[in-house]
């Protein structure tokens, strides 16, 4: 692995943080389920991270239906109440932002998520006092991932160039988001993942967040030296 001096690191939400993707997943194969289309594995790993907004031109393509106008909002209020049941932080979440931030390297949280969302995921596991005041929504952009926009808007309130940006990413919309935006990419999977997944080949793939400190502290030395 070759890595640049980093600067800031920007980690995606879900998937990364937060233990979520399992809830998002079942709904959307649920959705689909519904509407006739028996998502594969494969199908429903593609499309994981997409916003629920993006996610209705790709249902409606599938499916050759016109789906209601407020269809994404819809599913957003569908799965705050399981985010409230059952959400959990992944393990090492915890550990790896108070790592991060006792070496004094910046960093940022980025997703396709709604703020609404993202601020029930961080209360409920208690990661909210950690992420507060860092945290970008696709909301807030004209695109969210795979388009850069997202990533970028992060480095800019960090004023920090994109090329000195290492994104922690668990999505292939989240991988060419960051490739996308001139950012480098380490993919986090801790199940069975291979980075020929991905269009763009990560730097790494590693399967715990305990991996990463290590990794930011060396790209630290590079920049000290």
């Amino acid at each position: 692995m070759t890595l640049a001096s980093v600067r800031l690191v920007i980690f995606d939400c879900d998937g990364v943080l937060i233990d979520s993707e399992k809830l998002s997943k079942a709904l959307v194969a649920e959705e689909a389920a519904s509407l006739g289309w028996r998502m594969t594995d494969g199908e429903l790993h593609g499309i994981t991270g997409l916003t629920w907004s993006a996610l209705k031109p790709v249902f409606e393509a599938r499916l050759g239906i016109i789906l209601p106008a407020g269809w994404a909002a819809a599913m957003q209020d569908r799965l705050i109440p399981r985010l409230q049941a059952g959400v959990s932080a992944m393990p090492g979440a915890r550990d790896v932002l108070l790592a991060t931030a006792s070496m004094g390297l910046p960093y940022r949280i980025a997703s396709n998520s709604s703020h609404e969302e993202m601020q029930q995921k961080f209360a409920a596991t208690g990661l909210l006092p950690l992420v507060a005041g860092r945290v970008h929504s696709a909301r807030d952009v004209a695109r969210g991932k795979p388009a850069p926009d997202l990533f970028l808007a992060a480095a800019s309130a960090e004023r920090v160039a994109p090329e000195a940006c290492l994104v922690v990413e668990d999505s292939v919309p989240g991988v060419a988001a960051a490739h996308a935006a001139g950012m480098q990419v380490i993919v986090y999977a801790p199940g069975p993942c291979a980075a020929d997944t991905y269009e763009v080949k990560p730097l790494a793939v590693v399967r715990s967040l305990a991996e990463l400190a290590p990794i930011f502290r060396a790209a630290m030395v590079e920049l000290a030296g």
